[in-house]
């Protein structure tokens, strides 16, 4: 008899240790599915918790609270079956878990089998991983259920329970977004489908959660690798896909691979069990229409959007209503107020204007064009004033001493002053708008440009920042908001007379990719002299960066969009007495 199985993979915003508002999420989600005539709806890891949970697991309330709301998922689950991620207690141990119920019943705990413990992720430090690969049947259909990094092992649960008959596996995932990853992740998700003959369904969770967003782009794969359904970057969706079951039978004919018996080496990874949930029944209800294959966005748009759903996340995630920054009309504080105006609103962000001395005509007009193209607010609060008075009080202190950097960081530290009193009187969250370039090396003032709440661009590399303006300058509306002075300008911290950034540090077109092959590479000092970079600028890059570990531990979080960001994914010792050379 042909076997069609309609699947629903709900990909939701989710907010970490919003036990409550995570499972009303999830029992919207499922009347959705159910009404759509979904046999099973899954949803992404972690989901009543939200992912990452980090030190909320080692909370005792905190996992007793996230049991209950998993217990009233499963009341829920009349009429349908549920897939979903929560935190599964078993004496003193606790595990990365995915329930499977059906008709208000648990029918089964998946407890995750490789815990990644590298970049961003730290799972050994909260869960025991699991030792059973179980494989539920669920009208009739065997499904193999695992958790997000046990599918990127090709000799891991998805191969079990694949050979213990699984023809779907569902995989539940807080994948976070890098650049680039989407189509390496879509690569892997196709191969492990075609290797074991059995069709994948890949739930992934969306928005921002601290420095990580997770882009969803939820997919399926058939029997033969091919992608047959995927659900749109950065958006909520619930994704309802019918699947001929009966293909992967017919697959399996014609493929031997699935009749040898499993090399001793492959068994070590957790054994099968599996579980009778409910016989085949034929449904039914109405056609599907064809299953959407949405197109994945361009490099530079899918980093755009990744910044836009970061910064909104996180401050709205936050409890703020507002945000300011301060707008220079240089390229990081227009391209930031763009992004913060696309993620919040015009009336949600506030550009604060605070010119001195050496500020140029153009800044001040390039700062209002900007204020004035995305229609935000933009106060102007000189520091001339502020300026002069710390001169004086410095007089006698600084007397006989050679002007230089603290002089000229001053002027910083007043606008950071600024801006924090302004957010201290009104409650709103102040963005800093230093990039990545300039944060690898200490090019920014401690409690002065790098003061703020959040930092959109922490992890832009300068050439990248101009690439993602012109980029948005062609997309999006308002149109153009950046203007071409702003782009074409040299980049200036206007501290004092005649000041150009690329003079001070090196040309961006130099730094930016001996920072790449530095920094998130982790090139020696040879290798990347061989690489043909000039020696002393790579010894300069090395000795400045590695200086400058200090001021980065006290910035702001801002959004991964690299695979190798400050913060979680490199961890660098800051009293540190290594060195290269």
């Amino acid at each position: 008899m042909p076997r069609t199985f309609r699947l629903a993979l709900a990909q939701i915003n989710l907010t970490v240790g919003d036990l409550e508002g995570n499972t009303r999420k999830v029992l919207d989600q499922m009347r959705q599915a159910k009404d759509k005539g979904a046999g099973l709806v899954a949803f992404p890891e972690l989901a009543v918790t939200g992912y990452p949970p980090e030190d909320l697991v080692l909370k005792p309330a905190f996992v007793r609270d996230n049991l209950r709301a998993m217990q009233r998922i499963v009341e829920a689950s009349q009429g349908i079956g549920v897939v979903f991620g929560f935190v599964d207690r078993q004496g003193q141990d606790v595990f990365n878990a995915a329930a499977v119920a059906q008709d208000g019943k648990l029918a089964g705990v998946y407890h995750k089998v490789f815990l990644p413990n590298y970049g961003v992720f730290d799972e050994d430090r909260y869960f025991r991983p699991g030792k059973t690969c179980p494989v539920f049947t669920i009208n009739g259909v065997a499904i193999g259920v695992n958790i997000c990094e046990d599918i990127w092992y090709a000799a891991g649960p998805t191969m079990v329970q694949a050979n213990a008959g699984a023809e779907l596996i569902v995989n539940i995932n807080g994948s976070p977004f890098h650049a680039g990853k989407a189509q390496f992740r879509e690569q892997m998700l196709g191969t492990r489908a075609s290797d074991n003959d059995v069709f994948v369904a890949y739930v992934n969770t969306v928005g921002g959660q601290d420095d990580l967003v997770f882009d969803g782009a939820s997919m399926v794969f058939d029997e033969k690798g091919s992608l047959v359904a995927r659900a749109a970057q950065f958006e909520d969706e619930l994704l309802v896909v019918d699947l001929d079951i009966e293909g992967v039978f017919r697959q399996r004919l014609r493929d031997p691979r699935l009749r040898k018996e499993l090399p001793e080496s492959f068994k070590t990874v957790a054994p099968s069990v599996s579980y009778h949930v409910s016989a085949y029944q034929e449904k039914q209800h109405p056609v599907l229409p064809a299953p959407q294959v949405k197109p994945l966005l361009d490099p530079l748009g899918e980093i755009y959007h990744a910044l836009v759903l970061g910064t909104r996340d996180y401050v709205r995630k936050s409890g703020f209503k507002r945000v300011l920054l301060g707008l220079s009309g240089g390229i990081d504080s227009s391209f930031t107020c763009t992004v913060a105006v696309d993620a919040l609103g015009k009336s949600g962000v506030l550009g604060i204007a605070m010119p001195s001395r050496y500020s140029s005509d153009g800044s001040v007009t390039d700062a209002k064009a900007v204020a004035h193209a995305l229609g935000v607010e933009l106060w102007t609060i000189p520091i001339g004033p502020a300026h002069e008075a710390y001169e004086r009080m410095l007089a006698d202190t600084f007397k006989g001493t050679k002007e230089g950097a603290a002089e000229q960081n001053i002027q910083a530290r007043i606008r950071g002053n600024i801006l924090m009193g302004v957010s201290n009187k009104f409650d709103w969250l102040v963005l800093a708008t230093s990039n990545k370039s300039e944060a690898s090396m200490g090019y920014a003032t401690l409690y002065g440009d790098m003061a703020g709440g959040f930092s959109v661009i922490k992890d832009v590399p300068k050439t990248l920042v101009y690439q993602l303006a012109r980029w948005r300058n062609a997309h999006g509306t308002p149109a153009h908001p950046i203007p071409d002075s702003v782009l074409e300008k040299p980049a200036s911290a206007e501290l004092k007379p005649g000041q150009k950034t690329e003079e001070e540090l090196l040309p961006f077109a130099v730094l930016d990719p001996v920072l790449h092959a530095y920094v998130e590479e982790e090139r020696t000092v040879e290798e990347m002299i061989a690489m043909g970079f000039d020696e002393a600028v790579v010894k300069r890059v090395v000795r400045v960066v590695d200086r400058n570990e200090y001021k980065r531990r006290q910035a702001a979080p801002g959004v991964k969009i690299t695979p190798r960001n400050f913060g979680k994914d490199r961890r660098m010792p800051i009293v540190n007495g290594y060195r290269e050379f």
